[in-house]
């Protein structure tokens, strides 16, 4: 069974930097499409950055574009999301999720749907001060 352990949130003032975590484990972590979701108090879950089973491709929310960055290093089993330039409209519970996916299922109308990912993290809160 595929776990998923996000860790590294925390309250950062705005303007500032943070990178949140994701441990993989139970599978073959390079078989997965990997994503990051946020879900902030009283709104849905919405999407925040993708990245393909290498490395190759990622993919962001046009909120996050410039601003954060999304890698992987399959040896490790972790997929990062380093967040600049931290606005208090960032605040939120940050998941990482998996999706087991062929080839050619990067696009993204898929990538940015929560519904595709097989599997989910317990989230980390990440706080940005004003």
């Amino acid at each position: 069974q595929v776990q998923l352990v996000e860790s590294g949130g925390g309250l950062v003032q705005a303007g500032g930097s943070l990178r949140v975590s994701c441990t993989f484990s139970g599978r073959t972590f390079s078989n997965y499409i990997m994503g990051w979701f946020r879900q902030a108090p009283g709104k849905e879950r919405e999407f925040v950055a993708a990245i393909s089973w290498a490395g190759s491709s990622t993919y962001y929310a046009d909120s996050v574009r410039g601003r954060f960055t999304i890698s992987r290093d399959n040896a490790k089993n972790t997929v990062y999301l380093q967040m600049n330039s931290l606005k208090p409209e960032d605040t939120a519970v940050y998941y990482c999720a998996a999706d087991l996916s062929t080839v050619n299922a990067f696009l993204p109308h898929r990538i940015r749907n929560q519904y595709e990912y097989d599997y989910w993290g317990q989230g980390t809160q990440v706080t940005v001060s004003s």
